[in-house]
């Protein structure tokens, strides 16, 4: 909540960011596993907040399931190509059981702090051909539970293809800094998403995806392989109510999570 405020005063008392014109049609950075190439009308705030959030992971020793909820990202857009971007997780809570043993260990807090710039280079409403790139940093703001312990950093570039009949292209490569299993330095991890967008009507639209990622993390490689399918619906022009599910595809991956969420554009 004391995000959502900032973010509000940021709005109002940002100099020269008066709404003139008529805004873009919405474009949501959730539901999915890619990441949109498009960019927030200039002195426009949209607010993005997870619901609920449930993966799990087991395999012949352990199950992990961890639950996330208030999962919140605020974008504002600071021109015609470009936005900024907070994120943060309100509450985490991670279960995780012993199959042999039966013992289960319990953690709960909240997650780190995202701080992003997108910067899209052509077609900023994500029409046509469109591309962005967007750098991160993540700031280790948050627990044990589901904070990450150290400072990340990360370059991302969405690209989208506009294939007509109501069918998109999105790619999302992505090169991370990211922190080590232990919490405490960094190593690269690297992959991308790749997509197939679909629209079923005027307010309800889809998208099924794929993703690989290789962490080079020092306690151990892997190879994390995702598959997911999320719709959206937008009863209006400036509301968004999302589900999703992802499954992992190899036994690197999350073994399955589902989500959803809504979005708001004022």
């Amino acid at each position: 909540m004391r995000m959502m405020g900032l973010a509000g005063a940021v709005l109002v008392f940002a100099p020269g960011m008066a709404m003139a014109q008529e805004a873009r049609d919405l474009c949501a950075d959730r539901p999915g596993l890619g990441t949109p190439a498009c960019t927030v009308d200039q002195g426009r705030l949209v607010v993005e907040l997870g619901l609920g959030d449930w993966t799990r992971q087991q395999d012949a020793a352990s199950r992990t399931d961890t639950i996330q909820a208030g999962d919140a990202l605020v974008r504002l857009g600071l021109g015609d190509h470009l936005e900024a971007q907070i994120g943060w997780t309100a509450y985490g809570h991670v279960r995780i059981r012993d199959r042999l043993s039966g013992a289960v260990e319990k953690d709960k807090g909240v997650g780190d702090v995202l701080v992003a710039l997108r910067r899209n280079l052509s077609n900023p409403d994500g029409s046509g051909f469109s591309i962005a790139i967007m750098p991160y940093v993540s700031l280790p703001t948050g627990g044990s539970a589901i904070g990450d312990g150290d400072w990340g950093a990360g370059l991302i570039v969405p690209v989208s293809f506009d294939l007509g009949g109501g069918f998109s292209l999105g790619l999302t490569p992505e090169i991370d800094a990211a922190v080590d299993g232990d919490r405490d330095g960094r190593h690269i991890a690297y992959g991308s998403v790749a997509g197939l967008g679909f629209t079923l009507s005027d307010s309800v639209s889809g998208s099924i995806e794929a993703q690989v990622t290789r962490d080079e993390d020092p306690d151990g490689h892997a190879t994390e392989a995702l598959g997911g399918l999320s719709f959206a619906w937008q009863p209006s022009d400036d509301v968004q109510v999302d589900i999703g599910a992802n499954i992992g595809l190899n036994a690197d991956s999350a073994d399955s999570q589902v989500y959803l969420g809504v979005v708001r554009r004022f």
